[in-house]
């Protein structure tokens, strides 16, 4: 079969001599790949930031397909659609109990190496072994297309856990830090959730400019904490979403916030020495929290937002490419000239942005 793998920082191949997956335990399925997409996070070890990140490595943790074979205990039949979390967890251990899915004792992520967990191949392939099946797949609604319903296992749903774990509510003000993927999909969540005015901010003029595209109020960084001002008699936001991970935007994303509000950072931060503006953090009350995003408990409420007709995360896809295409797919996404990428397995399929594909059974 063919699939995307890595062979080191920015050397991606497509191999269409990579064995077929087949059921190893009676909680697997094996999925024929109808869409797939390129993560930011795929950007890590593209660029060489995980110097551990074995190459050969099948790539990728955002896809949907169909059913084609599953073990005994997978409550799917063959030809059902489905979509995946990006994170592998059993869903019966003493953590998956309490919904905390990332902290799994058998928790990985597709196509991360062993950054998480033991390594899985992934989705930017034709076919892909799923593990725990029961618990990590979910069936695709009738009335969501493959390409909306891929973004509930990973961006979609990590911006919707963003936006609920703020607590945001009717009539809020939220700012949002960062206009990539999670920080647009985490902006219309905040509207879809009541909020009354949305501002994102980011460096990038070609973010900005998406951001506008999409009916949003985007602003630079440095004029972030001002226009939240401006709609909020003083005040500033009530909740501020973060989605960059960098020691630069959670520093934004501190002072743009107002009293007794609410900063939870999505972005993936791994630095360790931060300087924290404390006297701020206190004097203004603030309660800060990280979340990384858990598919498996939130994909259903991100969906009804979906099929509702309050949120089409599709319409940030700028790029619809072939899988034999997805080293292009990279170069241009590390470059900036596109801004989310998805991949079919089928060799006709054209990068035209617009275009919503709804797969059959």
């Amino acid at each position: 079969m063919k699939g995307v793998v890595f062979q080191g920082p920015h050397q991606v191949t497509v191999d269409a001599e990579l064995p077929m997956p087949r059921v190893l335990n009676p909680r697997d399925a094996v999925v024929r790949v109808t869409r797939t997409a390129i993560c930011g996070s795929d950007l890590h070890p593209y660029r060489g930031e995980m110097p551990d990140f074995a190459p050969g490595t099948v790539l990728g943790h955002e896809f949907a397909g169909v059913v084609v074979d599953a073990g005994a205990d997978v409550p799917f039949a063959m030809g059902d659609r489905v979509f995946a979390s990006y994170l592998v967890a059993c869903g019966r251990c003493p953590r998956c109990a309490r919904c905390w899915h990332y902290h799994c004792e058998h928790a990985s992520i597709f196509g991360y190496s062993t950054v998480v967990g033991p390594p899985v191949a992934g989705g930017q392939a034709e076919y892909v072994r799923v593990p725990f099946a029961d618990v990590v797949l979910a069936r695709s609604p009738d009335d969501v297309t493959d390409e909306q319903v891929l973004f509930a296992g990973d961006v979609l749903s990590t911006a919707y856990a963003a936006a609920v774990d703020a607590g945001i509510g009717s009539g809020d003000v939220v700012g949002v830090v960062g206009a990539g993927p999670v920080g647009l999909l985490g902006a219309m969540c905040a509207s879809a959730l009541g909020a009354a005015e949305v501002i994102v901010s980011d460096p990038d003029p070609g973010r900005r400019a998406k951001a506008t595209s999409l009916g949003m109020h985007a602003v630079t960084p440095g004029e972030l904490r001002d226009s939240l001002d401006k709609v909020s008699d003083g005040w500033g936001a009530r909740v501020v979403l973060e989605a960059v991970g960098t020691d630069a935007a959670l520093a934004s994303a501190l002072r743009s916030a107002g009293p007794r509000s609410t900063v939870v950072a999505v972005g993936a931060h791994s630095a360790e020495a931060m300087p924290f503006p404390s006297g701020l953090a206190f004097t203004r009350e603030l309660t800060i929290r990280f979340t990384v995003g858990d598919p498996i408990r939130h994909r259903a409420e991100a969906l009804r937002l979906v099929r509702s007709g309050l949120i089409d995360p599709a319409r940030i896809i700028s790029h619809r490419l072939p899988l034999s295409d997805a080293r292009r797919g990279y170069e241009l996404f590390d470059r900036r000239e596109a801004f989310k990428v998805v991949l079919t397995a089928d060799d006709d399929a054209v990068d035209r942005p617009g275009m919503a594909i709804r797969s059959g059974r």
